[in-house]
């Protein structure tokens, strides 16, 4: 039986027609930074309210994520971070409010290929499948490649994050670190602008971390990837984070943007203190 609970993106399908792999939307006519400036933002949130039935969660949610920026979503235990990662890709729809990616509105996984690659905190590998077979799912979904160019696309990626050498081995041979890295290399199988990323740090060690932390980095700056990041690790955002929104469980919506370094000084307390990890008796 099919695991309904994993991101359409990662679901096997049969392959694909030619009319699905002209969605594959890759613009190599400029450099990305290039087209970055004359574009608009990759990722607008306006009013957004997100809950169900009666129940709101966040409310009232409004920001922006520029193109080639890496961009944090914070937040306390219970705050609703990685739920409202489900609605900025599709898997939920909102109660009120606007989400455009890329200039195509609120996702519709079930229209045609999302402008997005994501990487789910536990990174949803296929067991029985190699790294290279579970790399190459999206590209056997939206594109008619032969078999070989997909085997060959696939091993790219995986050298990209660090993984190279390592397409025939089970996600059962891999340290945790490396099973994150083969997600990610999953994520940009079909060359996406924008990533979404799970709580990529969970789990891992703080070598491991900041091994993780510095290839996001270096894939945002080499290849002008943007990169949304819901995180509750504040080590990685100050490595990595130019600008984050913080959301208040009590509050019910954002209490902060900007760049986390400066929000350490901020005159609300319950941003400086959670940035600079003071408890409410302390």
């Amino acid at each position: 039986m099919m695991d309904t609970n994993l991101p359409v993106s990662q679901v096997p399908r049969t392959r694909s027609s030619s009319a699905r792999a002209g969605l594959v939307r890759v613009d190599r006519d400029m450099p990305r930074r290039a087209r970055a400036k004359a574009e608009k933002p990759i990722l607008e949130v306006k009013g957004l309210t997100i809950g169900w039935g009666d129940t709101i969660l966040q409310q009232d949610l409004s920001f922006t994520v520029q193109r080639g920026e890496v961009f944090g979503i914070l937040g306390g235990s219970g705050s609703g971070k990685s739920t409202l990662l489900r609605f900025l890709i599709g898997l939920e729809q909102p109660m009120a409010g606007e989400i455009d990616v890329a200039g195509c509105g609120v996702p519709d996984l079930e229209a045609g290929l999302p402008p997005f690659g994501v990487m789910f905190q536990a990174g949803a590998l296929f067991g029985s499948l190699t790294v290279g077979e579970n790399v190459s799912l999206p590209l056997e979904e939206w594109t008619d490649l032969p078999d070989n160019a997909i085997a060959g696309i696939a091993r790219a990626k995986l050298k990209l994050v660090g993984l190279d050498g390592a397409a025939d081995k089970l996600p059962s041979e891999l340290s945790g670190g490396m099973k994150k890295r083969a997600a990610i290399a999953r994520a940009l199988a079909l060359e996406p602008e924008l990533v979404f990323l799970d709580e990529p740090s969970a789990g891992l060690d703080p070598v491991m971390s900041a091994d993780l932390d510095r290839l996001i980095s270096t894939l945002s700056k080499a290849i002008g990837l943007t990169v949304v990041l819901v995180t509750h690790e504040l080590e990685s955002i100050f490595r990595i984070a130019e600008r984050i929104v913080l959301l208040d469980k009590e509050a019910k919506t954002i209490i902060a943007t900007g760049d986390p370094r400066k929000l350490r000084d901020s005159e609300d307390p319950r941003v400086s203190d959670f940035f600079n990890r003071r408890s409410k008796e302390g």
